[in-house]
């Protein structure tokens, strides 16, 4: 119960310090357009409260009744008298506000709470107090308001890797002739993500992307076909060959656990993100492509093969996520395999990438 009384107390104080900090601000900038304080009322019973260098609250009393009643009150009864109402969806409450003659209303001073954490926006000054700890932290901060940690957001992001696969827990060596050439096997991802705040710096990601991969041989002598049975990796000895690769498309379900460390250390982006979670993808396409030139003749000329070559329909795996400052890595690993079984080699689609 102390401990509640004191968190109350604690949010009190800093509503009363806004609401002092702010008459400076507020009225030097509306004064000419909106006078507060006239010749006539100045002259009238008041109380000056100081505070900082220049800061100053007037209080106007009318009589000396209302002057021995203020005498008599305490912080909490002055915070009461305000009879505050939170907006209950967004959980702010606007408790300073200047009416402009035009009509238009200019907020000034705002309180947003969520659990042990309040926000205090005063002009263009934040306040932050995180009681949700055994200690009270206080953080200020200037310039434009902008909420970095909004409870629920949606945004858009590409995915840029490169491709390989695993076959018996290592890459296939290059006497196989599905072994993949690092640079040119690429992924591009296009991803719709939402995101929904649980607690200070930890979130779940959810969303929809489309994703396609490209495997491009190392040896490009070799094409993929569709056999009779299964995927053939033929020898080319008829053609000089210059691309040999297989591609595939997936419409592709993510969700992840995020653990964002400078959020909950009040760093923004400056501090380690930490994010993993399944993946689940159905496979929109998929073929094969070789480019050749003819032996002694000029031109390219391509095959291609959009039959699918016994990829599997479905693909599932595990995706984690690594955010240094502004700079995001990531990594999928397919738990199953890329083409049916019995119908090609046993291969584990692997993706090391960068997020935009």
């Amino acid at each position: 119960m102390a401990l509640k009384n004191n968190y109350t107390h604690m949010k009190k104080y800093l509503l009363l310090f806004c609401l002092l900090a702010v008459v400076q601000v507020a009225f030097a900038t509306d004064l000419t357009e909106n006078p507060v304080l006239t010749e006539s009322r100045i002259m009238s019973d008041s109380v000056v409260v100081e505070f900082g260098k220049s800061g100053k609250v007037l209080i106007i009393v009318e009589s000396k009744e209302d002057f021995e009643k203020l005498k008599l009150m305490n912080i909490n009864q002055i915070i009461s008298e305000l009879d505050l109402e939170e907006n209950k969806e967004t959980g702010e409450m606007t408790i300073v506000e200047i009416r402009k003659k035009d009509g238009t209303i200019k907020e000034v001073v705002k309180v947003y709470e969520d659990g042990g954490n309040t926000e205090v926006n005063v002009g263009g000054v934040r306040v932050y107090v995180d009681e949700s700890g055994e200690n009270t932290r206080v953080k200020v901060e200037t310039g434009a308001k902008k909420n970095s940690d909004p409870p629920f957001r949606s945004f858009f992001n590409m995915d840029l890797g490169i491709n390989n696969y695993l076959e018996d827990g290592g890459f296939p060596t290059s006497d196989k002739p599905y072994a993949v050439k690092g640079w040119g096997s690429w992924m591009v991802g296009l991803n719709w993500m939402a995101s929904q705040r649980i607690s200070k710096g930890f979130h779940w990601n959810f969303g929809l992307g489309f994703h396609f991969y490209n495997f491009k041989f190392e040896n490009r002598d070799y094409q993929a076909v569709r056999g009779d049975d299964s995927i053939e990796f033929i020898q080319r000895t008829d053609v000089d060959g210059f691309k040999s690769k297989i591609s595939s498309s997936y419409l592709t379900a993510m969700t992840l656990l995020e653990l964002d460390f400078g959020k909950m250390n009040d760093q923004g982006r400056r501090g380690i993100r930490l994010a993993a979670g399944p993946y689940v993808g159905y496979r929109l396409g998929g073929q094969s492509k070789y480019v050749y030139e003819e032996l002694g003749g000029s031109g390219r000329h391509k095959d291609k093969e959009a039959t699918g070559l016994y990829l599997e329909n479905l693909r599932y795996g595990v995706r984690g996520e690594l955010g240094v400052g502004r700079v995001k890595f990531f990594t999928t690993y397919d738990l199953n395999e890329l083409f049916q079984e019995g119908k090609g080699p046993a291969l584990n689609p692997i993706t090391f990438g960068i997020v935009f």
